[in-house]
């Protein structure tokens, strides 16, 4: 057996990448579903029930959904040029301490000046974290998955320091959170005796400005053609370590922003369990996207889904709601699986 470049893929090969990878977690998640003792058909249905069944349960599941599209369109965007961020989740939580620093009292503007300030802040906050490793990356070749990976769990340390030590809020009755930001740093609810907020939208016009961006701009060409071949942007006279900054500084920007989202949409105060993991989840978005940024949206609900529902199923079932992180994991295996086919063909000798 060997495997042989395919001359063209088809766009149905293409299309068929998200939706066998979605086929292939469900089939697996039913195989351990039918060996805990129950029944997948039941399973399936508690699971939609839950994710899609009531308003309070779709209301949930776009509220899961908005940190989803942020560290999708970051990883998204980031592996376009082959510049392999895995620290969006430290990028996510600069944001929410930059937010927390800003909205805590040190400005107290009107909503209509604060909250862009906020998302501003964050995702610069996101975007100098990331710049570190890159800068390492193209001036000593230093391996950025390492280095990004490892910021997560400084970062996190840094939180924990601050939440415990000098931002600890003495009205917490000995949580360790930092204060609440100031109403006006507060994003609104879209749909009333919800936790939906305004941050959906924000999260959905990022997504449809980076598809712009991408599409349509000298700069989203010069992302693209660095990731297909830095030989041939060389070439070309595309500066290559110029374009991978810029990359990173919007890759990380985009994680910041779902920091400051989670803070002041959902939490209102910075802790340590702020991000359940929305940096690492946000590669599978990527990955069952394509790193296309609008399938980021379709990809970000389908994750958000599995997670809303796999609580329902959980309690109903008595079945470990971590099928979801199973499914997760499978869903990921086979995009990759899947993508290695639409450009290879396997031929048998």
């Amino acid at each position: 057996m060997r495997l042989e470049p395919r001359e063209h893929s088809a766009w149905w090969l293409r299309a068929m990448v998200p939706l066998s990878a979605g086929f292939i977690a469900l089939f697996c998640c039913s195989v351990l579903i039918i060996w805990a003792g129950a029944s997948p058909v039941d399973a399936l249905g508690l699971l939609i029930k839950g994710a899609v069944g009531s308003k309070f349960a779709i209301s949930e599941t776009l509220t899961r959904t908005i940190p989803l599209i942020f560290t999708g369109l970051a990883a998204a965007v980031a592996f376009r040029a082959k510049l392999w961020n895995i620290g969006a989740e430290g990028q996510l939580y600069a944001g929410a301490c930059i937010a927390t620093w800003l909205g805590t009292g040190m400005f107290d503007l009107s909503p209509w000046l604060m909250i862009p300030l906020l998302f501003a802040a964050g995702a610069l906050a996101g975007g100098l974290l990331l710049l570190g490793p890159t800068i390492l990356k193209t001036r000593f070749g230093v391996d950025e998955v390492v280095t990004t990976l490892l910021l997560n769990f400084i970062v996190l340390l840094f939180v924990n320091w601050l939440v415990f030590g000098p931002w600890k809020d003495p009205m917490a009755m000995g949580w360790p959170q930092a204060a609440p930001v100031v109403d006006s740093a507060v994003l609104g609810h879209i749909i009333a005796k919800t936790r939906l907020h305004w941050g959906l939208i924000i999260a959905l016009a990022s997504a449809v400005c980076v598809w712009l961006l991408m599409r349509f701009t000298t700069w989203g060409y010069e992302i693209r053609a660095v990731g297909h071949s830095q030989n041939a942007s060389i070439f070309a006279g595309i500066p290559v370590n110029r374009v991978v900054v810029r990359t990173a500084l919007i890759s990380g920007g985009l994680a910041g922003m779902a920091g400051v989202s989670e803070l002041c949409g959902l939490k209102g105060y910075l802790t340590l369990d702020l991000s359940p993991g929305f940096g690492y989840s946000g590669i599978v978005v990527a990955m069952l996207a394509s790193l296309h940024p609008l399938g980021v949206i379709l990809s970000s609900l389908f994750i958000a889904v599995l997670s809303i529902g796999a609580d329902s199923m959980s309690r109903s079932l008595n079945i470990s709601n971590y099928i979801a992180d199973v499914a997760t994991a499978v869903s990921l295996l086979a995009v990759l699986l899947s993508m290695l086919l639409t450009r290879y063909r396997i031929r048998w000798r």
